[in-house]
């Protein structure tokens, strides 16, 4: 099933059968008044205006009410800016806990992770419980972080990975983190989950399938000029901030970005995801998996999945 087509008919929600500029305009203005109540609450800590921030467990903000009435933004977006193609949703099962992996791209501006949310709801319905790991620096941007919140998104952690699970979530973790999300336009076609194997373990600590989400055209959002650990290291990025690395990145409106700051727009890159059959750990490698094998096992078969989708871009941007 590709993103918007077809969507099951057991959604039957009125937000989502909407369609066209006024749907996605209103939906656009719903995300604008959210983002400026979260802005206007953290800069009046006293409360005197009665605006209201995120609550302080980041599982509460998920509002399947809000993804409702703001789905149509991000549908015009995924269709019209990102040209998205998002094929292979029926494999992730409708219920349960489930570990979708992905292969990170597109620095902190991380398209392919907005289309295949879009896609997700608009498949599933936004009553799916659905969460995504993103990095603590985005919790505490005020604005941005209701944005995602409300999706579902909270802090990568190893607690909140397990509270998701065992909450029967579809839970989207990217291994690779901010090396891979970072690293050089001209390495996009390549997985990078500098050997990370902790999803392996909470899939198998879980008794959770792995359902790999490969996709491509996020690294083509900017032109990436690659991670410096060397100077984050030096600067105890690691220590203060959980950063690894400290990237350079081109792009408009500002040129060149550090981190993503002080703003980038992504360029209108087509980005094309595919969802691969579920992974069980167990029946393909034995009762008792060993922890590289299964790391193997999954970022191969990804990788052979991007290659492949790699190849089938004709030009940079452009798809």
């Amino acid at each position: 099933m590709r993103s918007g087509e077809n969507a099951p008919s057991h959604i039957g929600l009125s937000a989502l059968s909407e369609s066209g500029p006024f749907a996605a305009v209103r939906a656009t203005l719903r995300m604008a008044a959210a983002t400026a109540e979260d802005a206007l609450a953290a800069a009046d800590p006293l409360g005197i205006t009665g605006a209201v921030g995120p609550p302080p467990d980041p599982f509460d903000a998920r509002d399947p009410n809000y993804i409702r009435t703001t789905l149509p933004a991000l549908q015009a977006m995924s269709r019209v800016y990102f040209r998205a193609d998002v094929a292979g949703l029926e494999r992730i099962p409708a219920s349960g806990p489930v570990l979708l992996v992905g292969n990170h791209s597109g620095g902190v501006v991380i398209a392919d992770t907005f289309v295949f949310a879009q896609a997700f709801y608009n498949h599933f319905g936004p009553d799916r419980h659905f969460n995504q790991l993103a990095h603590d620096l985005v919790f505490k941007a005020p604005g941005l972080r209701t944005l995602v919140q409300r999706y579902g998104t909270v802090p990568a952690s190893p607690e909140n990975m397990a509270r998701a699970l065992h909450d029967g979530a579809a839970l989207l973790v990217y291994p690779g983190g901010d090396e891979e999300t970072f690293r050089p336009s001209w390495e996009s076609g390549e997985v990078h989950f500098v050997h990370r194997t902790g999803f392996v373990r909470l899939a198998l600590e879980h008794c959770v399938p792995i359902v790999p989400v490969v996709a491509v055209g996020g690294q083509e959002t900017a032109l990436f000029l690659g991670p410096d650990t060397r100077l984050a290291r030096a600067l105890k990025l690691d220590r203060l901030a959980r950063l690894k690395v400290l990237p350079l990145a081109v792009g408009p409106p500002f040129g060149i970005t550090v981190l993503d700051f002080p703003g980038r727009i992504p360029l209108p890159s087509k980005i094309t995801i595919r969802v691969m059959p579920p992974i069980d750990l167990r029946k393909e490698l034995g009762p008792d998996p060993d922890i590289e094998e299964g790391y193997r096992l999954v970022s191969s078969r990804m990788q052979r999945t991007l290659t492949r989708l790699s190849h089938q871009r004709r030009i940079p941007v452009v798809g």
